[in-house]
């Protein structure tokens, strides 16, 4: 993750040096993607929720999804978050929230049909762990740069110079610094990818070290993965915009090549899971 972090670094600070050196104008553009991200960090757990259709429930009307969060958070030494559940039968888990303090965590009815009481407990570990790892926050600050070359590639084509050699050296440094967002979103795009793998293998880890039952994790993640290809599309596609949030994406058929850009496979988070096993046993 630090590796990933510092590539991410070294192609942003790149990508400052271009608009710098081609005075682009970009300030208010910078400015305008900085106010949307602000937006996005303090109010996505908010917009998740209400996009998921979960419900925030109490201690009464979910004593035992309760009790357990509360012993988790107990040894994880983590502040109790929100609790929240989706009516769905997808099974899936997921946790957002900008800090510790302002953290919700929402299973669906689906999930919690299918596993167990050891099982369910890996999965909110999981989930907890995101939340420990502050991992909302990371993204949110390792996209920023990400999503202004996003904008800067969708919007630059319509501001080209006109006649005059002051609108073509405008025009020229516009197509430079249009060249160079493609670059950096492509690339950007790709560490983000890889860093959001590796934040799912830390949140397994942590899941493991939290609960000391790894094989619990690995029976959830293959009862889920099993499951998934039975679930109707049509649920499939109502929740699969939070799939970069779950802790296995909902994927129907048009989304399949999503399963790679997002988590890791089911393989190799077995196996990892595996390994940190024989450790603990040792």
């Amino acid at each position: 993750m630090l590796v990933t972090m510092i590539l991410l670094g070294v192609v942003y600070l790149a990508f400052l040096a271009v608009l710098w050196y081609v005075n682009a104008g970009t300030l208010v553009t910078i400015i305008f993607i900085g106010g949307f991200m602000f937006l996005q960090y303090f109010y996505s757990d908010r917009m998740v929720l209400w996009s998921m259709g979960a419900k925030v429930v109490t201690e009464s009307e979910a004593p035992e999804l309760h009790e357990i969060v509360t012993r988790l958070c107990a040894i994880a030494d983590l502040p109790k978050p929100k609790i929240a559940i989706v009516q769905t039968r997808v099974p899936n888990a997921f946790a957002t929230g900008r800090n510790q303090k302002n953290a919700v965590v929402a299973v669906t009815t689906g999930i919690m049909q299918q596993l167990n009481k050891g099982e369910l407990e890996a999965v909110l570990a999981h989930e907890l762990t995101h939340v420990k790892n502050r991992d909302a926050m990371v993204m949110t600050i390792a996209s920023f740069l990400s999503t202004l070359a996003f904008y800067l590639v969708q919007y630059l084509p319509f501001f080209g110079g006109g006649g005059d050699r002051r609108d073509r050296d405008s025009g020229g440094s516009i197509i430079i610094v249009w060249l160079v967002s493609i670059a950096v979103y492509a690339a950007s795009y790709l560490l983000l990818m890889a860093l959001s793998r590796y934040r799912e293998f830390a949140a397994d880890r942590g899941a493991a070290m939290i609960t000391g039952q790894p094989s619990q994790l690995i029976s959830a993640l293959m009862k889920i993965s099993a499951v998934m290809p039975r679930i109707p599309t049509e649920d499939l596609r109502k929740v699969e915009g939070a799939n970069a949030f779950f802790i296995i994406p909902a994927l129907s058929k048009s989304s399949i090549f999503n399963l790679f850009s997002t988590h890791p496979s089911l393989e190799a988070r077995v196996a990892a899971l595996e390994k940190i096993e024989q450790e603990l046993e040792a």
